[in-house]
């Protein structure tokens, strides 16, 4: 049974914590990988330079979205597709866990997980998105 009384508020403690988990994520690329570094890691894995600098605006940009619960449900889209991607491209072969070498798939796996349930649980409380459109 959903609390309806209290639901709103456990989609907006997820919806922030999402969203401050993208922001050190990117982060890291920006102060510790460097951005010129984050696009040299993608050519790496033969993906085009642009690609690396849209990663890095989806996730600012999504994680500030993500925290203000501005269309968040449409935001956790593309940063769930993001997840995904990074299991394909990255972390699928390193196996299960997260603390291998090059880092495990079911740390981005749940992250996508824990993004598509925001995406069908709807904005949450304290969201800046105009209240007459709001998903929830």
């Amino acid at each position: 049974m959903i609390r309806s009384s209290t639901a709103p508020y456990g989609v907006t403690l997820l919806r922030v914590s999402l969203g401050i988990l993208f922001l050190a994520h990117v982060g890291l690329k920006i102060f510790v990988f460097t951005i010129p570094g984050f696009v040299g890691y993608f050519a790496s894995l033969g993906l085009p330079a642009i690609m690396a600098y849209a990663t890095i605006a989806l996730e600012l940009l999504g994680g500030i979205a993500l925290i203000l619960g501005i269309y968040a449900p449409w935001v956790a889209i593309p940063l769930a597709l993001e997840m995904l991607g990074t299991i394909v491209m990255v972390h699928g072969h390193n196996g299960w866990l997260f603390t291998n070498k090059g880092g495990g798939w079911e740390y981005p796996a749940f992250w996508a997980v824990s993004l598509v349930v925001l995406s069908l649980l709807g904005d949450g409380a304290l969201a800046l998105r105009p209240v007459g459109k709001r998903t929830t």
